[in-house]
């Protein structure tokens, strides 16, 4: 897939004033500071398309960006830590959820995980949750320059091993790098191939 146009729509934090047309969404989340707005800048190919921080906990709103004019890529807070007061933590994972159970428009979460560390109760945690909510996801594993190949191979299966104590199979997965681009051509063209298949039925 070419990207030939990414653009900013809309933040907020209520599902019922996200975007009214059916153009299909593909939702990004993960931890506080997993990468998520390097990753989506690399996909984009844009600098500061979503906004990087070394802050964890900087996406506190529902971000929608149109994408060549047919479908969103859209950019949800971090669940977990974030430096926020307790009552606003509560708000914006009560939204988090609203967003996956509630937006028809949604086809597919990615759920980035970050490939150096050892599976996080958390991001289990989140994707059971999927899973029981019956909402489709597939993984991102971020930040793969920063491990040995040995180091990357080992931990995806430490993952995967994982993963199949709860799960039937282990979910769809990408291994992505932000700093040179890694997994972009794969990704894209799975979303692609979604976007296609809808388009067909």
């Amino acid at each position: 897939m070419k990207i030939t146009s990414a653009e900013f729509v809309m933040s907020n934090s209520d599902v019922a004033k996200c975007p009214k047309n059916k153009l299909p969404e593909y939702a990004f989340i993960g931890r506080s500071n997993v990468g998520k707005s390097s990753l989506i800048n690399m996909l984009m190919q844009r600098k500061s398309l979503a906004k990087t921080s070394g802050r964890p906990g900087k996406t506190q709103l529902i971000n929608h960006f149109l994408i060549n004019k047919n479908w969103y890529l859209v950019d949800l807070p971090g669940y977990g830590y974030a430096r926020v007061s307790k009552s606003s933590k509560k708000t914006f994972q009560k939204f988090i959820t609203n967003y996956f159970e509630k937006r028809q428009q949604l086809v597919l979460g990615f759920v980035l995980i970050d490939c150096r560390h050892e599976p996080q109760p958390i991001d289990l945690e989140f994707m059971e949750w999927m899973g029981q909510s019956q909402i489709p996801f597939s993984i991102i594993f971020t930040k793969a320059d920063k491990l040995k190949p040995n180091a990357l191979t080992r931990n995806l299966e430490v993952y995967t091993q994982k993963m199949l104590e709860t799960w039937e199979e282990m979910p769809l997965y990408f291994v992505t790098s932000a700093s040179n681009g890694d997994g972009r051509d794969e990704l894209l063209g799975y979303i692609n191939q979604i976007n296609s298949d809808l388009t067909a039925s």
